[in-house]
């Protein structure tokens, strides 16, 4: 079964008229004066047009006003984020006495501890919203706390890196989920595929820092100082084996999961035929899926609804897509995160070149300004205001 429906790009409604469409749709920025000059090395999707989520999302709202009121905090994050928390540390106290490449260990780590640390990966990205409490500070503090069985210190970071990707989608030098060149070019192949599917979850946490770097803040260091007092602790009263489950628990979450297949599924270009050199011909950049894995993970599968209202919480998504369906029925979308990874690895004509990038634009978001932490902050992302 294919793995996306396509029917077509436009970020508008069918029952727009021509007239409306061509003063809507995202133009050219600078392709006229700056035509496609990339080395013939390069084959990422160079365009030079608007990203579609802001155009997508003014129409939506002069079509829909009232899906401004979906946005805002979900109460129901914090209690979910307490209750994998406190499965992970039980799972990895109860695995203290056993081998790690045991039957017992490898599987546990795989079906609980991967699934669980995915959706506190997802937790994050939703808190990283302003989408738990209305509270910045208690916001930073609850997704150092998701951030504990994951083993390694990111949230902190985390945050930064990914709403800048929002407000600079596909601007190289300052979407860090873009691959670089050098990852495209020695990864171009089935066997370089499997290898960056299998090792995905480093490739994301190591590339942001090639890409530039955040300075550290006083959240960065509250970040490493607290997991690091935790996994200090959990390794003096449950052993090594207990920290050991929750790394690999991390791993595996970025790795052949299903759930991983999130990570490929939301930018990479799957439609066949799109002409690379064309600067200014509409490719699909973002991918949503409806699929059952939206249950474990946040809803993270509406991702064209993300990109267009990050200030809508998880639980609002599908209430988002039904009211504004006429905008998102004929999006390409995908069936199958496990699909997904299978696609990518085994077509030639999918791999890490198959990626909108831009040479201009966009901007980096939190750190830098303290405004960027202030209580509008998800509002203000979302377009809303």
């Amino acid at each position: 079964m294919p793995s996306t429906t396509v029917t077509t790009t436009s970020t508008l409604a069918p029952a727009q008229d021509a007239k409306q469409r061509k003063q809507t749709e995202p133009v050219s920025v600078i392709a006229a004066a700056k035509p496609n000059t990339q080395p013939d090395y390069d084959h990422f999707f160079w365009t030079y047009t608007e990203e579609p989520h802001r155009t997508r999302r003014q129409a939506i709202i002069k079509a829909h006003p009232e899906v401004t009121k979906l946005c805002g905090p979900e109460p129901l994050t914090k209690y979910l984020v307490l209750a994998v928390v406190a499965l992970q540390t039980l799972c990895a106290y109860l695995l203290r006495n056993t081998p790690i490449l045991s039957w017992p260990f490898l599987l546990t780590a795989y079906i609980i501890g991967a699934t669980a640390n995915q959706n506190l990966f997802l937790a994050i990205h939703e808190i990283s919203h302003n989408l738990a409490f209305k509270s910045p500070l208690l916001n930073r503090l609850l997704a150092v706390f998701a951030n504990l069985p994951i083993g390694i210190p990111y949230s902190a970071s985390f945050r930064p890196y990914h709403l800048t990707h929002h407000k600079s989608l596909g601007v190289s030098g300052l979407d860090t989920d873009l691959p670089t060149a050098l990852e495209a070019f020695f990864l171009d192949s089935v066997a370089g595929k499997a290898f960056f599917c299998t090792f995905q979850i480093l490739f994301y946490a190591l590339r942001p820092m090639f890409v530039y770097q955040l300075p550290f803040t006083r959240i960065h260091a509250f970040n490493v100082g607290v997991q690091l007092a935790f996994d200090f602790l959990l390794v003096r009263y449950a052993g090594g084996r207990a920290l050991a489950y929750l790394i690999m628990s991390s791993f595996l979450a970025g790795s052949l999961h299903p759930c991983a297949g999130h990570f490929i599924a939301e930018h990479y270009v799957f439609e066949k035929g799109m002409d690379r050199k064309d600067p200014i011909a509409p490719v699909p950049e973002t991918y949503s899926y409806y699929g059952p894995l939206n249950l474990l993970t946040y809803n993270v599968g509406l991702h064209n609804e993300h990109h267009d209202f990050p200030a809508v919480p998880w639980t609002r998504l599908p209430k988002l897509h039904d009211v504004a369906k006429e905008f998102y029925a004929d999006l390409p979308h995908h069936k199958s995160w496990i699909y997904v990874m299978v696609q990518f690895i085994s077509d030639p004509q999918v791999g890490l070149w198959c990626r909108v990038k831009r040479a201009e634009g966009g901007r980096k978001v939190g750190g830098w300004q303290e405004e960027e932490l202030g209580n509008n902050e998800g509002k203000v992302i979302a377009g809303v205001r």
